[in-house]
């Protein structure tokens, strides 16, 4: 899988400057074991986390196998898989704020769906919003696998749409996971807010919020690093708002409403 967090970005370029000092004649030996300590500093960071990190249970270990395994092609890829700590942190989370409804942007196979599922009680429900059908259709296949893909209801559609059916009636969410497409990011987050979506004292986390770190580097800066910088700019102006970026794989924002 290709590195697409900020710290794996770091790691796989020390350690090709590593290759590169050491096949440079005359480099300063000292410049070379600095860079050989900063590169394995950076690249043992994740498989510390993993180790670390409760593990995920065996049905999360075999959707996520049959993610990689998958042959994709378009704009999907494996790489889109939240994974055993952000999956983790999600169940951690909801466990910690005793949620009992989630909402779910973006479900791709699952993977963070069935990892929040696990985490909530018997009665707990969660909703996925999913454009794609056929990716869709296998998560579905993915969850039922599993008891606690009985929680997980999935609405196929563009997720403005199911919004706004969410919004006019039914109970607000506890906790409201973002993660579709990233110009889509601002709509959302008003859509949530201003359609009665979220609970009192409810939490909305967003994923890729540090968008392999052109928000702050902006070389180059991508359509989706435009579309992340933008989201980030309007939730630190928006007064109605707190919240808090973890550098957690690609980048995880909380908020609530102040």
């Amino acid at each position: 899988m290709r590195p697409v967090a900020p710290a794996d970005l770091i790691a796989d370029g020390l350690e090709d400057l590593v290759v590169r000092l050491g096949r440079t004649p005359g480099t300063d030996p000292e410049a070379l074991a600095l860079a050989r300590r900063l590169s394995t500093l950076a690249s043992g960071l994740d498989g510390y986390l993993r180790e670390s990190t409760s593990p995920e249970s065996a049905d999360l270990e075999a959707l996520a196998a049959a993610t990689r395994d998958h042959q994709w092609d378009g704009h999907l890829e494996a790489e889109m898989l939240s994974g055993h700590v952000e999956g983790q942190f999600l169940a951690f989370l909801t466990r910690a704020t005793g949620a009992r409804r989630v909402l779910e942007l973006g479900l791709f196979t699952g993977y963070s769906a069935l990892a929040i599922a696990e985490a909530l009680p018997a009665d707990g429900r969660l909703v996925a919003c999913e454009l794609d059908e056929g990716v869709a259709a296998m998560a579905r296949g993915l969850l039922d696998r599993s008891p606690a893909g009985e929680r997980i209801a999935i609405e196929i559609g563009p997720a403005a749409e199911t919004l706004a059916r969410l919004g006019g009636g039914g109970a607000p969410f506890d906790l409201v996971f973002i993660d579709a497409d990233k110009a889509g990011y601002v709509d959302y987050l008003e859509a949530v807010l201003g359609g009665g979506l979220l609970a009192e004292g409810g939490v909305i986390c967003v994923d890729n919020t540090l968008m392999q770190g052109e928000p702050w580097t902006g070389e180059p800066r991508t359509v989706n690093g435009e579309a992340i910088t933008r989201f980030n700019a309007v939730v630190a102006a928006d007064d109605r708002l707190r919240q808090v970026v973890l550098p957690l794989r690609d980048g995880l924002t909380l908020i609530q409403r102040v």
